[in-house]
């Protein structure tokens, strides 16, 4: 192509691309090929072969040839069988919890309108308000990342969103915010109140029993974090009045029939699942307490499948260097001058690669 060519395509995109987007930043994946993978908080446990030979059995008579159940119907009942919402509760099913997040700001928000979050928390909130020309306003959290209930209020009574996002528990910090706070949120909030329950499975934590107390309130789950992230499956569940409006703006045919029928097979199976999340809280416990006895890091108490921790007396981002040098894969979160200053998170992994983490992690900054 030549640089004339060049020029015409850069000035034709910054005529038509809206600025807000063309500010944005592409979504982050690291390179993880060859790597330990601590940092997607991803199930590190893969299916029994017994399981995946009779999924795929499962697989095999699929019609690939039709369009799939444009409301997952199969799938939502056995949703419903595993206890995961309530019967008169009604649910949407996005594509992970990401589209379900710009499902609703496609909703509710646009031009004028204002989405709240505590802060630090899940980047998606933030990016897809950029994407839906929505302005997200961010609440800081407390030094210990505790909610600052206050100021979370003060900020709904002076921005009126027309949603509030909390993360329970919160990624990136990995804690649960106080109950009742939330349930005053609730309260205090005219407009959507999301619960994003991402990692309820770690907590057994969960604001679904109050859906029915609250007709602002929804609530938004993935399967990601269960062990099914190749899926990208995720749903909300809420006041059927809220649902039918969203469902106007969902893609037709969004999720299709290989992730329908994978989804409705793995929950067949959830004991499975439940048997990896409980090898996996076992060996948070013991991560958290060996990074407890590194001196040069503060740790933070953990709800999730990921832990996090501050570098006091070392240097963050030397750090996260020296594991990635080292064929270990966490996320830097350090941001100089924010909460997350000299902060570093890693999933819980299986117990090898925890070892290994913790190992090089101990020579890294005893150097």
């Amino acid at each position: 192509m030549s640089d004339q060519s060049d020029r015409s395509a850069d000035d034709r995109v910054t005529a038509w691309v809206r600025g807000a987007v063309r500010s944005m930043e592409t979504y982050p994946v690291a390179e993880a090929q060859g790597m330990i993978k601590l940092d997607a908080m991803e199930n590190p446990y893969q299916w029994p072969d017994e399981m995946v030979k009779t999924w795929t059995e499962r697989l095999y008579p699929l019609e690939l040839n039709r369009y799939p159940d444009p409301y997952a119907g199969k799938l939502l009942h056995r949703i419903r069988k595993a206890g995961l919402v309530p019967d008169d509760a009604s649910v949407i099913f996005g594509n992970g919890s990401d589209e379900l997040i710009q499902i609703v700001m496609l909703a509710v928000g646009g031009h004028g309108r204002t989405v709240l979050a505590p802060v630090p928390t899940f980047v998606m909130y933030e990016a897809i308000a950029a994407m839906t020309g929505t302005r997200f306003v961010g609440i800081p959290l407390r030094g210990d990342f505790t909610l600052d209930i206050d100021a979370l209020l003060a900020g709904v009574r002076e921005h009126d969103p027309a949603a509030v996002f909390v993360a329970y528990p919160n990624n990136p910090t990995a804690n649960l915010f106080d109950r009742d706070a939330i349930l005053a949120l609730i309260s205090e909030t005219r407009g959507l109140v999301v619960i994003d329950e991402a990692y309820h499975i770690f907590s057994d934590a969960t604001f679904v029993d109050q859906l029915a107390r609250f007709d602002n309130l929804l609530i938004l789950r993935t399967l990601s974090k269960m062990g099914l992230a190749g899926l990208r499956l995720g749903y909300l569940a809420g006041a059927v009045q809220w649902l039918e409006q969203f469902h106007k703006v969902r893609l037709p045919y969004n999720i299709n029939v290989v992730t329908q029928a994978t989804a409705d097979f793995a929950l067949r199976h959830y004991d499975v699942f439940q048997d990896q999340v409980t090898r996996i809280l076992r060996e948070r416990a013991r991560v958290l307490k060996i990074l407890d006895s590194l001196e040069q890091l503060t740790t933070y108490p953990s709800d999730t499948n990921f832990v996090i921790f501050r570098c006091d007396q070392c240097d963050a981002d030397a750090i996260f260097a020296g594991l990635l040098q080292n064929e270990i894969l966490i996320k830097n979160l350090n941001q100089p001058g924010t909460l997350l200053q000299g902060c570093l998170r890693s999933t819980v992994g299986k117990p090898h690669e925890n070892e290994t983490l913790l190992n090089m992690l101990s020579l890294l900054v005893n150097q």
